[in-house]
């Protein structure tokens, strides 16, 4: 990110996030993550909490530093250089932060979010069920109120953190018969309160955070952790979908960036028919598009996260962000492989590791096609200036004006 676009607090935070990451942080945690030697980090949380770097927008009571949505994205752009994996567990002391901070009850931040940023507990967001992933009114697990108690059933999966964490976000039916939007109920459930894992997936690319599924079998759960009003789990859930994807756009500036300052590097270093080869318009012209499609996605990022700052309604903007940051990363990646030819497919460069951590952006906090229904959906709420449920607002359009041309009148 530009520095003129940051404040001087701001600079002199991301400076403070390069330098962790740059320093704290060896490039052998990275390799024995993605050779599944290291299942949990728990010593880089407790690095980055040393350093005060967790949760930064959170009151300073918590152990953050009130800071603003412009400074966690160029914080997580310099965290995403470390890839996917470390990128994810930085951002979910955010996510799941922000579910208590906003919802929770004093008790709670004292309880959970205060030791969470400071690495003295590990959270995790446990959403995704095996029926179905974006389909969040479609859940499953229930929870059963009993006495002070709820009493909670059902399986969640793909839980980053599923293996290490010692505390989960959990969404689960607390109103079966009620309307979708009504139903769902969000809880602070410990691991040992009798939280089965009983697999950890083996992944493709951003290893070693130890993503796993979840068993409920009768778990209590002190009505005390509920999170938000009961059968407001919509309320929560709609609220961090900001954090969710924000984060994740701009962790994807920084591995984009830094897969093409290597490809770049070694660009210019490598000859061919007696020049570097960056001076062939087959490899310069890939490296403007690279540069101008990563200037691009970050420039989004920025003002979505401006635009969350000012309390505006962001939920187009962020989903905007998120789609092009990812899919900005994914082409970025492709194109360094390729300036970089058969070394960039081996695992003497970190692209490839890159290119295997790029192909899960696109599919998690929503995947792009998610994305796009949204986008769709509140760009013909503003054109038409309808608040219809998006499978209607185009239909309704055309029934109304009577003819394609007429919408865009």
């Amino acid at each position: 990110m530009d520095d003129f676009l940051l404040s001087e607090e701001e600079k002199n935070l991301k400076g403070e996030v390069r330098s962790f990451a740059r320093d704290d942080i060896p490039s052998s945690l990275i390799r024995m993550m993605d050779g599944e030697q290291i299942r949990y980090p728990k010593k880089f949380l407790e690095k980055a909490a040393s350093r005060r770097i967790l949760g930064l927008r959170f009151d300073t009571q918590w152990g953050g530093r009130a800071a603003k949505w412009t400074a966690e994205v160029a914080a997580l752009e310099e965290i995403g250089v470390l890839g996917s994996s470390l990128s994810c567990l930085y951002a979910l002391v955010s996510i799941v932060g922000e579910a208590i901070h906003l919802f929770g009850r004093k008790e709670q931040k004292e309880s959970y979010l205060k030791p969470t940023l400071e690495a003295k507990l590990c959270c995790a967001e446990a959403l995704t069920e095996p029926r179905g992933g974006s389909d969040f009114f479609g859940a499953t697990t229930t929870a059963r109120r009993k006495g002070d108690f709820y009493i909670l059933n059902g399986q969640k999966r793909f839980v980053v953190g599923a293996e290490g964490a010692d505390y989960f976000l959990v969404y689960a039916k607390t109103a079966p018969e009620a309307s979708p939007h009504q139903s769902i109920s969000a809880f602070l459930v410990d691991r040992n309160s009798g939280v089965e894992v009983k697999h950890v997936y083996g992944l493709l690319g951003s290893r070693g955070g130890g993503t796993g599924r979840l068993y409920f079998n009768d778990v209590k759960v002190a009505a005390h952790h509920l999170v938000g009003p009961e059968h407001g789990g919509f309320l929560v859930f709609n609220a961090m979908m900001i954090p969710e994807r924000l984060t994740t756009a701009a962790a994807c500036l920084g591995m984009a960036r830094c897969s093409l300052e290597v490809a770049a590097r070694y660009a210019n270093r490598r000859k061919a028919f007696g020049e570097p080869i960056r001076r062939y318009e087959g490899v310069n012209f890939k490296v403007a598009d690279c540069v101008t499609r990563l200037d691009a996605a970050r420039s989004l990022v920025f003002v979505a996260a401006r635009r969350v700052d000012e309390g505006l309604d962001s939920r187009k903007m962020v989903s905007e962000a998120k789609k092009m940051s990812t899919e900005m990363l994914w082409s970025v990646v492709n194109d360094s492989m390729q300036i970089m030819g058969g070394i960039g497919y081996t695992n003497v460069y970190p692209v490839e590791r890159f290119l295997r951590d790029a192909r899960l952006q696109l599919i998690w906090t929503g995947t792009n096609e998610i994305m796009s229904l949204l986008i769709q959906h509140e760009f013909f709420k503003e054109l038409l200036g309808k608040d219809k449920d998006c499978r209607d607002v185009e239909m309704d359009a055309m029934d109304e004006q009577g003819e394609e041309e007429k919408v865009y009148e």
